[in-house]
């Protein structure tokens, strides 16, 4: 039986990469027992090869010192180029087209310094109306610091309706483009996990003349993304959710490689964006890298870059093909179960169609008060992920988690609300 214990074991046997499970440090509870970990889109575990990665750069720092520009291992000059190939076969773009640098609200604004070039006819930025706060902020504040504080505009869901309706986006975009300068859209949105066709926004906001930025926060590394094909101008993403890098660890940016030798384009400049053969000339104009390099500050971490090119290495063996084929499966398994034991009990926000979702399902509770809930299945062992004002985020991550975490998960949330009745 589909809903039974024994399935879900066959199912891990099954799994061709159930193998990468054991690659992962997976938090322990206080009885020794394992967590069940389904928090993936807020901070991925650690691959059991990062402290390997990491230590290598700190004993080349304690061998060299500074020579380990030049002499390390992994030189530093050229290190985060080492991450350039295999993150942009991760979303899907050209090498050109990808940097590792920063944290994503700092590369927002980065990116916003070039694309957001507001006019008294065309000032407005369109986000969701539920974007993630810091992008909500980056975006206001970028408005006031232009002199445009009125020219937030935004996406919202119909009355009654949870998530935004492609027509609705396309009747906005079509109507009120012509004085939006820049399109700023989250993929997927971090409450609601609804995926968005941002092919076909790049189109349509192409067409009036807008510019259009993704924030993939909570889509590098969980969905699989063809960015170069999709033709956006530029996105940016943090590593840490789906990429397992570690807490606070540095981001990535796309720029379409159309732009790639716009040199003229305005842009916040440093010395790690300047021509690599002049850069230590020291007294030389700015002269930007061509690409998404170009943009780049400052010499990047090392040791964040470090624990980057571990998780790296782990994507690039399994390849975005068979993660997402995984995740479907999985991500459809806890839709199954949750329909299964608990369809009076739990609504699910998340998109049904796999290909307007990823790996996370949105859960709110029909009668009973999700936090009370959320905090009960917590002392349970279950890490999962609460955004207010009511939803439950689970992220089964199908580079480790399990079926048997999907069903150990729903059988927790079951007995909570079983005993609670």
């Amino acid at each position: 039986m589909k809903h039974s214990l024994a399935y879900a074991q066959e199912q891990d046997a099954q799994d061709e990469l159930g193998s990468y499970r054991k690659k992962f440090h997976i938090p322990k509870q206080e009885n020794g027992a394992l967590h069940t970990y389904l928090c993936g889109n807020s901070l991925g575990l650690q691959p059991k090869i990062t402290k390997e990665y990491v230590q290598q750069e700190l004993d080349d720092w304690a061998n060299y010192g500074v020579e380990g520009h030049l002499n390390a291992k992994n030189p530093w000059l050229p290190y985060h180029e080492f991450l350039t190939e295999k993150m942009a076969r991760i979303v899907g773009a050209k090498p050109i087209e990808v940097v590792v640098m920063n944290t994503l609200s700092v590369n927002l604004h980065l990116l916003m310094a070039t694309f957001y070039r507001p006019t008294k006819e065309r000032y407005k930025i369109l986000i969701e109306s539920d974007a993630f706060p810091s992008d909500r902020y980056a975006v206001e504040s970028q408005l006031k610091f232009h002199g445009y504080p009125d020219g937030l505009l935004e996406l919202k869901p119909r009355n009654g309706e949870t998530l935004l309706r492609p027509e609705d986006i396309e009747r906005k975009i079509e109507t009120e483009g012509n004085e939006i300068a820049l399109i700023l859209i989250g993929c997927p949105n971090y409450y609601t996990g609804q995926v968005f066709n941002i092919k076909r926004i790049a189109e349509l906001g192409h067409n009036k003349g807008c510019m259009v930025g993704i924030d993939l926060a909570h889509g590098a590394g969980n969905l699989k993304l063809e960015l170069h094909d999709s033709n956006i101008d530029f996105a940016a993403w943090c590593t840490y959710k789906y990429l397992n890098s570690g807490p606070g660890s540095v981001g990535g940016c796309f720029i379409h490689e159309r732009h790639a030798r716009s040199f003229d384009l305005p842009r916040f400049a440093g010395w790690w964006g300047h021509d690599k053969a002049t850069r230590f000339g020291m007294r030389d104009e700015f002269s930007p890298i061509a690409g998404a390099e170009g943009w780049q500050l400052s010499n990047p971490p090392i040791l964040s870059l470090a624990a980057i090119k571990a998780s790296l290495d782990i994507f690039d063996e399994v390849g975005m093909e068979k993660l997402h084929k995984k995740s479907i499966q999985l991500t459809g398994y806890l839709e199954y179960l949750l329909n299964y034991f608990l369809e009076n009990e739990v609504e699910i926000i998340t998109p049904k169609n796999p290909e307007e979702r990823g790996c996370q399902l949105s859960l709110q509770l029909i009668r009973k008060e999700g936090k009370k809930v959320f905090e009960a299945i917590t002392k349970r062992g279950v890490i999962a992920d609460w955004r207010e004002p009511n939803v439950i985020r689970i992220a089964p991550a199908p580079l480790y988690n399990s079926y048997q975490d999907v069903y150990h998960f729903v059988m927790i949330l079951k007995e909570e609300l079983d005993t609670n009745q």
